[in-house]
């Protein structure tokens, strides 16, 4: 039976965080060992360079932690490909192809596009290779013939930028060369981990994130300054459930959900300090990260054996990158020489 094919990634700008767990790693090593999958995951350098040109050590720093946060978690270079983007030689040339079948119009419209370029405040001062990356996208996703993208809801507009490219390339030179990919989304109402101090979204930048590669005094100084409820002064005062960043985080990462029904029921009747549910929380989440911190630090023992993982992940990738441009330089045309 033909496996399905999956692409994903991450952009290399910062260790990984707690959300980019429950938001795509988790998924990703539960479909790598269903076995149904060839699965393909990119390092995306090239992407996190549209917009840190400037500050390229950034980059290469924060490689090699995307590599161990991968391997902490159980991504295994044996069941799934894992690559560095600028390695593969392929993508830059498909993206130059189409580049040619998109409108700068058409970009000017993708939502997604528009909603990065106004929170980092680019305004007229777009990088071209920022304004441009859905495209790179395209080119990652069809030189795999990767039908699954897992991706968030907020990443729909990309894959049909890919969808309108794939449907122009096949039809413009009449061959079905590339695939059509489709969204894997997260569950309905699962929504973005919020920060730690009740912003709606984690990130590097605000300073609100737990890391996988926090150790655990870390961790616990990051749980014990959480966003709770701040009228809720005194022990015996009735509490807020809703927007309390504890109950929050004991509804994702506790398996024992009875308990956290009891602890809501308690803090919100009275008598259940902030200090006893946040220790309690704590535990929690270092019976998650405890083992995937242990064995980041097993692997970061070890340096050269990660690069030469990267390093042969890319190789194995280049060779089927190489497979889909022979494809689409024929298609076209361009291959005066074989």
């Amino acid at each position: 039976m033909t496996k399905e094919i999956i692409l994903t990634g991450d952009r290399p700008t910062g260790k990984l965080h707690i959300g980019h767990y429950i938001g795509s790693l988790k998924n990703r090593v539960e479909m790598q060992n269903s076995g149904k999958y060839d699965t393909f995951i990119m390092i995306a350098d090239q992407q996190a360079l549209t917009d840190n040109a400037r500050d390229p050590e950034k980059i290469k720093n924060s490689l090699i932690e995307v590599a161990l946060d991968y391997l902490a978690v159980g991504l295994d270079p044996a069941k799934s490909t894992i690559f560095v983007q600028s390695q593969i030689p392929a993508l830059a040339e498909l993206n130059l192809y189409y580049l040619n079948l998109v409108t700068v119009s058409r970009l000017e419209r993708n939502p997604t596009v528009k909603a990065e370029i106004a929170q980092k405040n680019f305004e007229r001062s777009i990088p071209a290779g920022f304004f441009t990356y859905p495209v790179s996208q395209a080119a990652d996703i069809t030189a795999f013939k990767a039908n699954l993208v897992p991706v968030g809801d907020d990443q729909e507009p990309m894959l049909e930028q890919t969808r309108e490219i794939v449907r122009s390339f096949n039809s413009i030179y009449g061959k079905e060369v590339l695939v059509e990919p489709q969204g894997v989304f997260p569950p309905k109402g699962s929504g973005r981990l919020p920060g730690l101090d009740g912003n709606a979204k984690m990130s590097k930048s605000l300073g609100n994130a737990i890391y996988l590669a926090d150790d655990a005094d870390t961790l616990k100084k990051k749980v014990m300054s959480m966003y709770t409820d701040p009228n809720h002064i005194h022990i015996e005062d009735p509490g807020q459930i809703e927007g309390n960043m504890v109950f929050t985080y004991l509804d994702i990462f506790d398996s024992d959900k009875q308990k956290v029904v009891e602890l809501k029921e308690h803090y919100q009747t009275g008598g259940l300090g902030d200090v006893k549910i946040k220790r309690y929380l704590n535990e929690v989440l270092e019976a998650k990260l405890g083992p995937i911190r242990e064995r980041r630090a097993e692997f970061a023992k070890d340096i050269p054996a990660v690069y030469d993982m990267l390093k042969a992940g890319s190789q194995k990738a280049n060779e089927v990158a190489e497979q889909t441009l022979a494809e689409v330089r024929a298609a076209i045309g361009v291959n005066y020489f074989d």
